[in-house]
């Protein structure tokens, strides 16, 4: 009888060209896993994540599941994969759980996280996590801004031109500016995320940010449904997935942000 096991995921993306298995390249989050996790169960395993992201962008913990007929402890499974996977990649926890539990569908929420360096200098340790702006952003205006975003909207003008969603339709329950030191963080949570979504608010904002718009023009690029008058979209570099929310019955760990 096949058991449904849950895995949290934490990895670094500079190197891999998004989380989704691709067939032009072995370099994606859910290839290596696929290989380690069919390595310790012994038979080709397929997995569904909570949220895939693009290429480069990091994450704290995406949640997976897959169904083995193996039989193996929560600590040989997290131990086992992560002897087989790259040192950017790690599993954080594994765990039995129930057959209903979809990492996907049974998601209620997601949380999403922009860091940008906002110092005259950049830095060589953090050029791969996080965007670098020299020119002093101004965050207040920027959480004035973001008041516009919240709630439910059609989103089409955040909207990646590849993206595959049936609706623009999102529900965007909190949006948080802050800074602490040389860092400004943005952090999202909504139901869902359409294509470059957060990428291209965060470009948005940070057109607030350095005043070339006002706060209340954020208001009419969201109601022109219009994508070529939003920001650009910003690099993946600055992204992290923070992870997603799961009713309690589950049972699923929740994510820590530690980035700074």
């Amino acid at each position: 009888m096949a058991s449904r096991i849950a895995l949290g995921v934490e990895y670094e993306g500079t190197n891999y060209f998004g989380f989704q298995k691709q067939k032009s390249t072995k370099q994606t989050i859910q290839g290596s896993l696929e290989e380690s996790i069919s390595r310790v169960a012994d038979h080709k395993v397929k997995t569904f994540c909570s949220g895939r992201t693009d290429a480069g962008v990091h994450a704290f913990m995406q949640v997976m599941h897959f169904d083995t007929k193996a039989v193996r402890s929560s600590i040989e499974w997290s131990r086992g994969i992560n002897s087989y996977l790259p040192k950017d990649i790690r599993v954080l926890w594994a765990k039995e759980i129930d057959e209903s539990f979809h990492a996907r569908f049974s998601a209620t929420k997601r949380s999403y996280i922009y860091n940008i360096l906002n110092d005259p200098t950049p830095s060589a340790l953090w050029a791969d996590r996080s965007l670098f702006i020299p020119s002093r952003l101004d965050i207040q205006s920027m959480k004035k801004a973001s008041k516009y975003l919240i709630g439910e909207h059609d989103f089409s003008s955040f909207r990646g031109s590849g993206c595959q969603s049936k609706t623009p339709i999102r529900n965007i329950q909190a949006i948080k500016i802050s800074r602490k030191d040389d860092f400004v963080t943005l952090e999202f949570t909504a139901n869902a995320f359409l294509l470059h979504m957060v990428r291209i608010i965060v470009g948005t904002l940070i057109m607030v940010g350095k005043k070339e718009i006002q706060p209340k023009e954020v208001d009419k690029i969201l109601k022109q449904k219009n994508r070529k008058i939003a920001g650009k979209t910003v690099n993946s570099s600055g992204l992290f997935f923070l992870g997603p929310y799961y009713p309690k019955k589950y049972k699923v760990p929740e994510f820590n942000n530690n980035l700074i």
